[in-house]
C-alpha cells in the first residue's frame, strides 16, 4: 500500500513539474485561437467555392445574358457581404476561332464580368481579371455541349 501511494506522489510531482512552464489554459487559448481562426479561413473559402459561381456566355460574345446577369447578381451579393475575399475571374472560350480570337475574346469576357461586379459595389482592388482563351477548356469535347461549358468567366477565388 506504501508503495501505490508513494507511486501516485511521484506520478503526480513529475506531471505539475512538467506543466511550469506554461499554464495549461494559455497554451490552450493559444493553440485554439490559431486553430479556430484556420478553420474559419478554410470553411470561409470553401463557403466562396460555393457561391461565388461561373457565368457562360453564348458563342462568339462577350455580352451577359439573364441567366448569367442573375448568377453575377448572387456572386455581388455574397462578395460584397464577405470583404476579405477576393478572385480572379478566368475568362475562357471553345476551341473554334485563333488563339489570338480567343485570348481577346476570353479578356473581354473577363473585363465584362468584372465590369460588373464593381458596378454592383465589389472593389475593384480585390479583381484580377485574366484570359485563358481556348488553352483550359472545362470540358475536352468536341461538340456543341462541350463548348458551351467553355464559354465561360470562371472564377478563382482567394
Amino acid at each position: 500500500m506504501k508503495k501505490l501511494l508513494l507511486l501516485c506522489w511521484v506520478v503526480a510531482a513529475v506531471s505539475v513539474a512538467g506543466c511550469s512552464s506554461k499554464s495549461s489554459e494559455s497554451a490552450l487559448s493559444t493553440d485554439t485561437g490559431q486553430y479556430d481562426q484556420s478553420d474559419a479561413e478554410a470553411a470561409l473559402l470553401e463557403e466562396a467555392r460555393q457561391m461565388v459561381k461561373d457565368v457562360f456566355f453564348e458563342f462568339d460574345s462577350s455580352e451577359l445574358d439573364q441567366t448569367a446577369v442573375s448568377q453575377l447578381k448572387n456572386n455581388a451579393g455574397w462578395l460584397v457581404e464577405h470583404t476579405s475575399i477576393s478572385a480572379t475571374i478566368e475568362g475562357h472560350c471553345d476551341e473554334r476561332g485563333t488563339y489570338e480570337y480567343n485570348m481577346a475574346l476570353g479578356e473581354k469576357r473577363a473585363e465584362v464580368t468584372k465590369s460588373f461586379l464593381v458596378r454592383a459595389g465589389v472593389e475593384a482592388s480585390r479583381l484580377e481579371t485574366v484570359s485563358f482563351g481556348e488553352e483550359r477548356p472545362f470540358d475536352p469535347g468536341h461538340d456543341e455541349a462541350a463548348w458551351a461549358k467553355n464559354r465561360r468567366a470562371h472564377f478563382v477565388v482567394k
